[in-house]
């Protein structure tokens, strides 16, 4: 099989994993792009982080329109984000190759039993709810940019958006409805995902734009898919599938970095 047509198919995965879950699609995008395409982890999280850009980029567009966007409270929450991100982006390509894979396998790990275990983002569907704005809510500022600060570290090392994170922080920490979470958390993702592309200067050199640019698209197109996808099977049995599914591949990443 042609590496074009696993980079399609790669991406089509994970666009519907993001569309239909709303978040931990990323996750999958850079083992499939170190096993299944020949990356380096450092390579693979630069360019999961491009794809991560752009299909959160895309996805916060519908949002908007709909206006599920709160953009003063999150722009808050992702500038408390955008320093750790551009210094975990920097300090990425200094790390041992099997440290970065046996980090990215524990995320995925704590990614899967995020899904398997309900929480506060677990309480409705996604598009529940009316129509939010700016309107003010009651916050903790040093919880909020300690938290903010947490998942722009994690997106800038390890090239992950955080939506399975950022998603219940915004909605424990800064009482956001399910609904306006999901589609800030994707401003907050964008943000994170910019600043650390911004200092990985000499891994984006590398990457070969001839596979990521159809991985890309096909993701993109693909959470559009997923979306209806939810609507069909149900979203308890996509997470519980899509958790064994992640359970399974940082086993074998893990595995990989220790052998």
């Amino acid at each position: 099989m042609s590496a074009l047509v696993l980079a399609l198919a790669a991406g089509a995965v994970v666009g519907l994993a993001l569309g239909a879950l709303g978040g931990g699609g990323s996750v999958l995008a850079v083992p499939a792009l170190i096993y299944l395409l020949g990356f380096t982890p450092a390579a693979a999280t630069t360019a999961s982080l491009i794809i991560v850009t752009a299909t959160s980029i895309t996805a916060l567009y519908a949002h908007a329109r709909a206006g599920a966007v709160r953009w003063r409270a999150g722009a808050l929450f992702a500038a408390a984000g955008l320093l750790p991100a551009a210094a975990a982006g920097g300090a990425a390509d200094r790390l041992p190759q099997p440290v970065l894979t046996a980090a990215f396998a524990a995320v995925a790990a704590l990614a899967a039993v995020r899904m398997l275990r309900p929480g506060p983002a677990d309480s409705g569907p996604a598009d529940s709810g009316p129509a939010v704005g700016d309107r003010a809510v009651a916050v903790r500022p040093v919880k909020v940019a300690g938290t903010g600060a947490g998942l722009g570290a994690l997106t800038g090392l390890l090239g992950v958006g955080g939506g399975f994170l950022t998603v219940p922080a915004l909605v424990t920490v800064a009482a956001f409805e399910m609904r306006a979470a999901v589609g800030t958390s994707l401003l907050v993702i964008a943000a994170n995902s910019l600043a650390s592309l911004a200092t990985r200067g000499a891994t984006t050199a590398g990457i070969d734009w001839a596979l990521i640019a159809p991985f890309t698209g096909a993701a993109i197109l693909g959470a559009w898919d997923g979306k209806r996808l939810a609507a069909r099977v149900g979203g308890t049995r996509l997470k519980r599938t899509f958790a064994i599914l992640l359970l399974a591949v940082a086993a074998f990443m893990l595995v990989d970095a220790v052998a």
